[in-house]
């Protein structure tokens, strides 16, 4: 059996190569400590690529490997940080799990990117393959993280609720004008549409705040769930089209579309007997200078705010300004021109330095990080509890047993 923790710095190994694995690299240059020492991913020129990256950044050295069986049985790698497509990963869990359950490997450690899974039956099962296999396990909530949720959340907590009581409202929006990549638009292997894409931020960031420091993460019992979804722009025949031509075909959404729009109510009993509530609201059918996260936490006496649009660094540029398109002053940028908000560290702002020098001192000390795949899994339960009160038009009562076998309508194969 493999070691757990390391004195060492801890030799992380990527699964996937793409946006979500770049937007850790970038974290990794604040984290000490740690080697990104491997990659494996379906693409030859991206897990190239971001090789080259991690040397380059002084972050490896990083062996480019040809399988994740590779891998795992190489030696070279104490954790694995799983950000492949949400279809791919209880396969992925199931290599590890065998690995280590094989004593091939010097992997004690895992961690996924969010969603944990596509559904809450998948979700269990990674659940139970981490702890099967007695690895260590983190669920990659960035927005926990972020720096403002962290500091809002500790003055709130520390301050304001010993004198007047906890918060009773927690509210969380997300909202671009849609994904990079064709799968992500794919609700059979995504495992749903906007709502299952971001709505596993917002619910965890809001459920997060309205947790006490400290305390279980169990403590808050849902007990309620409300949603509304639709697709407001993409199934619209011009944008069905562009998205069509934007994916080579892969991507039909006259066809058979996923929602761009998700509006969400959890309800929730506090250790005290009060009741709580999360407001969700997310979106792909935004359209301003890049994403725009929001979050408010309210209380009898307090109330918190943050707006990642809300910057203090802007860059106005005229029209006479020509410039290709890209996302160097905010991801999901639409424009190149005008006023424009610019955020100087987004790995800092959304939470991924803080994320990743959390995980990897936990991992190293041998520990359990402060989010688990236990996280992951209530995570997943809360969308489906969403996913399946939109599909029968009324509120659902929890815990629901029905849930266990959930598959959102969107996600259901095409023959089904």
């Amino acid at each position: 059996m493999a070691k757990s923790g390391t004195s060492g710095p801890l030799r992380i190994g990527f699964v996937g190569a793409g946006f979500m694995a770049q937007f850790h690299l970038k974290a990794l240059l604040g984290v000490r400590n740690v080697i990104v020492a491997g990659v494996v991913s379906a693409r030859e020129q991206r897990r190239a690529a971001f090789a080259a990256q991690a040397d380059a950044d002084g972050l490896g050295p990083c062996t480019v490997f040809s399988s994740l069986d590779a891998m795992l049985k190489s030696g070279e790698i104490d954790a694995v940080w799983i950000a492949s497509p949400n279809h791919t990963r209880v396969a992925v869990m199931g290599e590890i799990h065998a690995a280590r359950k094989a004593g091939t490997t010097s992997v004690f450690a895992v961690a996924c990117e969010k969603p944990l899974a596509r559904t809450l039956a998948e979700a269990r099962e990674m659940l139970r393959l981490a702890e099967d296999a007695a690895l260590l396990h983190g669920y990659l909530e960035n927005q926990l993280f972020s720096t403002a949720v962290q500091r809002g959340r500790d003055i709130v907590w520390r301050r304001a609720v010993p004198n007047s009581g906890r918060p009773y409202l927690a509210r969380a929006t997300e909202e671009h004008s849609g994904p990079h990549e064709p799968w992500f638009w794919d609700g059979e292997r995504q495992g749903g549409g906007v709502l299952s894409d971001m709505m596993c931020h917002s619910v965890e960031v809001a459920r997060f705040l309205l947790s006490k420091p400290g305390e279980p993460r169990g403590a808050l019992k849902l007990t309620g769930a409300s949603a509304t979804v639709s697709t407001l722009k993409w199934k619209r025949p011009v944008y069905a089209k562009q998205l069509s031509e934007r994916t080579a075909g892969e991507i039909d959404y006259g066809k058979r579309p996923a929602e761009d729009f998700a509006r969400g109510l959890l309800t929730l009993t506090d250790p005290d007997g009060n009741e709580a509530i999360i407001e969700a609201s997310t979106s792909w059918a935004y359209v301003g200078p890049g994403l725009r996260i929001t979050l408010e936490l309210l209380g009898p006496e307090y109330a918190m705010e943050f707006n990642s649009l809300a910057t203090g660094l802007k860059v106005f540029l005229s029209r006479d300004i020509k410039g290709a398109a890209g996302e160097d002053l905010v991801e999901k940028q639409n424009s190149e021109q005008g006023l424009m908000p610019v955020l100087e560290d987004e790995a800092g702002v959304y939470g991924y330095t803080l994320e990743n020098r959390h995980f990897v001192e936990a991992f190293r000390a041998g520990r359990m990080p402060d989010e688990t795949f236990a996280d992951g899994v209530a995570v997943v339960e809360m969308l489906m509890a969403l996913y399946r009160s939109a599909e029968l038009g009324r509120t659902l009562t929890l815990p629901d047993p029905e849930l266990e076998t959930y598959v959102p309508p969107v996600a259901r194969p095409r023959s089904a």
